[in-house]
């Protein structure tokens, strides 16, 4: 059990050093102001972050879910596991449940990490070298949000992340369950990786397409403060005024991204959680290909 967590957490890292760029380039896209637009689409906003911002723009507020990744990672596993061991059957409903279970005790942990890596990635937006930081790093972030809004601005957006992780990570498991299933994943099979690879990405997409909206929202109320002017008093008012100014595209704004991100990830993740396992394991012990699922937060999906 202990060595399925360490390929795990192995495997998440690989997923987020592969998914990061696009992350940033979804949030970017849902808070953009609708009136001034930066920019015009997913590539468009790619190509702008990377001539304004050098490479490196990708990758602000990167060490926010790294951070988070061991914790986020022992708390889904274990409820998952634990969870479904208590349900008694590995059936769908069941891997659904425990998954949802897993996602909503992850929160705990996700919501702060992922406020923290919202206002790193818009730190600086548009400035190839930062005329004045806000926040040095992700921990300095959280810190300097703590001293001026308590524990209630730390946890900003936790009832929409619930909202969005518990049913994102129950058709998680069980997308990944019926897609293992129906593929045949067996240790023997030549074709194990490619199949797992193909179960985790599809699985990602699944996941990130059933609560996508509430992910917008999400980003919305985590951003909302930057630069000293508040604009939603809470979900609901958030979703009336997206909705009223920008019609009903804005729950679909960074999509395109976030559909590009999710299958490589996920595949990186599998990827290296299984050559991890296979390393350090013997082929007699492997008798059946049950790797552990792969953890990224729409935000991990």
């Amino acid at each position: 059990m202990a060595l399925d967590f360490l390929a795990g957490c192995v495997g998440g890292a690989a997923g987020v050093l592969v998914g990061h760029p696009f992350d940033t380039v979804k949030v970017r896209l849902q808070v953009q102001n609708v009136e001034k637009p930066l920019y015009r689409g997913t590539f468009h906003c790619f190509q702008s972050i990377i001539k304004q911002e050098s490479v490196f723009g990708l990758y602000k507020g990167i060490g926010s879910p790294m951070m988070g990744l061991t914790f986020i990672n022992a708390l889904v596993f274990g409820v998952q596991g634990n969870t479904l061991r208590a349900l008694g059957k590995d059936t769908p409903l069941n891997q659904f449940l425990a998954g949802s279970a897993a996602g909503a005790i992850q929160c705990i942990i996700c919501c702060p990490m992922e406020l923290a890596k919202t206002r790193m990635q818009l730190q600086g937006t548009g400035e190839y070298k930062l005329k004045m930081k806000n926040y040095k790093n992700s921990l300095d972030c959280l810190i300097k949000i703590y001293r001026k809004e308590g524990l209630r601005g730390i946890n900003r957006g936790m009832v929409s992340t619930f909202i969005r992780e518990t049913p994102s990570f129950g058709f998680y498991f069980l997308t990944y369950d019926c897609m293992t299933r129906y593929l045949g994943c067996e240790a023997e099979d030549s074709y194990v990786i490619p199949k797992l690879l193909f179960s985790g990405g599809m699985s990602g997409i699944v996941s990130w397409l059933s609560t996508y909206p509430v992910d917008v929202i999400k980003s919305r109320l985590q951003a909302d403060g930057v630069g000293g002017v508040t604009q939603y008093n809470g979900i609901l008012d958030c979703i009336r005024k997206s909705y009223h100014e920008e019609g009903w595209k804005v729950f679909t704004r960074g999509l395109t991204s976030t559909l590009l991100r999710a299958f490589p990830v996920n595949a990186a993740t599998f990827a290296t959680v299984t050559v991890f396992l296979m390393y350090m394991r013997s082929e007699d012990n492997l008798r059946e290909c049950e790797p552990g699922p792969v953890i990224q937060q729409p935000s991990s999906l």
